[in-house]
């Protein structure tokens, strides 16, 4: 199915905040043929969203962030939630700057390399936003402490996680977010290329 198989009926904007909340009414083809009837949904805006698996060859480490996160609160997991670098892309950046802003700004960390590894839908059946995921090379020597700015309310801890216990977690059940989760099994899979790509060999 393509554009011409959907038809915007009405779009309203009934709540607007530090996030903002739009209403459609539309319909769409079915596949069987014909159309649905008319529909009502609210669609949660939050912008779109870049996240970056800082990972030293070199060490064969990750670096990982802690932080507080209301979203995990009101679903009832762990508040604070285990994961890497991310951050919402403002107008006019591109996905590359923010993920080496980010890195900066969350774990004072400098991105010497950075490698795309795909672009996927937060959770389409309610909100629009999207993510694009990143392998960032850096040297983690010296990474760790407390950071994030403190005019976003960040408190941010900041650790070097050797691979062995990065793959301990995901497999533990320790790792409860989506992002982080991705970035981690693409780890898994890709390690050792990425390694020959950073290192040679």
């Amino acid at each position: 199915m393509t554009d011409q198989d959907f038809q915007l009926i009405e779009k309203t904007t009934p709540f607007q905040g530090y996030f903002r909340i739009d209403r459609y009414r539309f319909r769409h083809r079915l596949f069987a043929g014909g159309w649905s009837g008319e529909v009502t949904r609210e669609v949660f805006e939050r912008g779109h969203a870049v996240v970056v698996l800082p990972y030293d060859p070199e060490r064969d480490a990750v670096v990982m962030i802690e932080q507080f996160r209301i979203g995990a609160a009101a679903a009832g997991m762990p508040m604070w939630q285990l994961e890497v670098v991310a951050g919402i892309i403002d107008e006019g950046e591109t996905p590359e700057a923010v993920a080496r802003r980010e890195a900066q700004e969350e774990a004072r960390c400098e991105i010497l390399d950075l490698l795309p590894i795909c672009h996927y839908l937060a959770s389409p059946g309610g909100t629009s936003e999207s993510i694009r995921l990143f392998c960032g090379r850096v040297d983690s020597r010296g990474l760790g402490g407390i950071h994030g700015l403190p005019e976003e309310h960040e408190d941010i801890r900041v650790e070097v996680v050797p691979f062995a216990e990065a793959r301990a977690r995901l497999e533990g059940g320790r790792i409860g977010n989506a992002p982080t989760l991705i970035a981690l099994q693409w780890l898994l899979l890709n390690r050792d290329s990425l390694r020959r790509r950073w290192l040679g060999g």
